[in-house]
């Protein structure tokens, strides 16, 4: 355990996470995570709302609309505006299947990688909560565009 602790202290002193993200960021996001439509982040916390599709079953979509905050953190990677893993809670309404007009919870955690100047990729891992429905547990690729300043 000790060398376990030891070595995530180590990388996290490394500079591997010396970076530091922008002041202010605006992205469009344009495939399901976290929804798409716009998202502003300042420092380390972003505000976000838009479209939500997901499928819990093979071949069956259920759509939400999702706003939420997201915090950002350990930044990677030597790029003018890195890579980072971040942690999210939203607020969902289902619009419909078994979910239409409840509200729900949905927590998450992932990592983007930023591939080409504003261009970037997440991948994460959702839970959502929903009164009378079965916790639902989910992967959430997504694809956006981000300007900085």
């Amino acid at each position: 355990m000790k060398s376990i602790t030891l070595l995530g202290l180590l990388l996290l002193s490394g500079p591997l996470f010396a970076q530091q993200f922008s002041r202010n960021e605006l992205s469009i996001n344009g495939f399901r995570n976290p929804s798409i439509g716009l998202e502003y982040r300042r420092s380390h916390v972003s505000v976000r709302a838009g479209y939500y599709p997901t499928r819990f079953t093979p071949g069956i979509t259920t759509s939400f609309i999702r706003t939420g905050l997201t915090y950002w953190f350990l930044p990677v990677g030597q790029k003018a505006n890195p890579s980072s893993f971040y942690a999210s809670a939203s607020y969902v309404r289902g619009m419909d299947r078994e979910y239409e007009g409840k509200n729900g919870l949905m927590g998450e955690v992932g990592f983007r990688w930023m591939v080409w100047k504003g261009l970037n990729l997440r991948i994460g891992a959702a839970v959502l909560t929903a009164p009378g429905e079965d916790l639902k547990v989910n992967p959430t690729p997504g694809i956006s565009y981000s300007f900085f300043w």
